[in-house]
């Protein structure tokens, strides 16, 4: 097979247009159809640049008896596990699937409160003649609920754990072609992720703003109730914004982190995760303890950003001490 016919079949095999195969070239596309029809052959430094972009080897591309493209990543090490396009999109999929269950577990867990917020709302203006215990009783059995329907949540994310192994958890390398298309996908996906999170970033910020503003120009705990209900909503809005975009983005690059899955932000993730375990089933029982022996709820909800910003500081903490030792 001849160079020109070789370039037409990588090409397609990417599902490039020539238009596009010449922008990544920085050339003309008359070049690139010329060089496709035989009329001229690329030199030295566009063959270099064609290897590169098609992940191949530079003889396969100069030697016409060579048949089977070599990916010029090949690793020396044996027994180094493929992985195929159709397995790493699958990975990406399964990424996603598992950050939108932990979204609705998150989800269902930040706003849990919402109920016991509402009902003591209805208590404090004596609408539906509801007293304060019973709207405290209605509240905490919607929280135990909800909460336990997030945990379930959290839980199925299991079944997809033995399905990430072969990324995460093991050393491999990307079949010819994949790791181009990756990297493509990545560069596509990079404006929409540091769109939103942005976004979500303003949207943390901004979610205090309405109690704030509440708390300066009414008065009485129901206003105050119904803003701290408006702030899990605009955090939970945050969340579902920012979630799916993250775990794509961290899906790609740990497709690309070829060979090297045991990276320091999975080992990051993973210690998170077993505080988060802890910390948060500890924190709901200290807001709850603390609610039902004072019965000011007004007051107590203070618990939930200051365990957020002490969450952040713990996690900070042990990323140091892992440093230090």
């Amino acid at each position: 097979m001849i160079l020109a016919d070789k370039i037409v079949k990588l090409r397609k095999q990417m599902g490039w247009s020539q238009e596009e195969l010449a922008e990544k070239m920085n050339i003309s596309r008359q070049s690139v159809s010329k060089w496709e029809s035989a009329n001229s052959i690329p030199d030295l430094n566009r063959i270099i640049k064609l290897a590169e972009i098609f992940d191949v080897t530079t003889d396969y591309l100069l030697k016409d008896d060579v048949e089977v493209p070599a990916p010029m990543s090949e690793s020396a090490e044996t027994g180094t596990i493929k992985v195929s396009l159709e397995q790493a999109l699958d990975y990406v999929e399964q990424k996603l699937d598992v950050a939108s269950l932990i979204t609705k577990g998150v989800i269902l867990c930040v706003c849990s409160v919402v109920p016991l917020f509402f009902f003591l709302a209805l208590a404090e203006t004596g609408r539906l003649n509801m007293s304060g215990a019973v709207a405290s009783v209605l509240g905490i059995v919607s929280i135990l609920v909800m909460i336990s329907i997030g945990i379930s949540f959290f839980i199925r994310t299991n079944e997809y754990q033995k399905s990430f192994d072969l990324i995460e958890e093991q050393p491999f390398e990307l079949e010819y072609g994949v790791y181009s298309v990756f990297e493509e996908k990545l560069k596509n996906l990079r404006p929409s992720y540091n769109l939103r999170l942005s976004i979500g970033i303003f949207i943390f910020i901004f979610s205090f703003v309405p109690l704030m503003v509440a708390s300066m120009f009414f008065n009485g705990p129901g206003v105050t109730l119904m803003m701290l209900i408006v702030l899990l909503f605009i955090i939970s809005l945050g969340i579902y914004i920012i979630s799916p975009v993250s775990a794509k983005f961290d899906a790609f690059n740990n497709v690309l982190k070829e060979g090297n899955a045991k990276s320091a932000k999975s080992e990051r993730t993973k210690r998170a995760e077993k505080l988060a375990a802890f910390y948060w089933p500890l924190l709901v029982a200290i807001y709850l303890g603390w609610s039902l022996w004072t019965m000011n709820w007004g007051v107590t909800w203070i618990v939930w950003p200051v365990g957020g910003v002490l969450f952040a500081a713990l996690v900070g903490l042990i990323e140091l001490l892992e440093k230090e030792s």
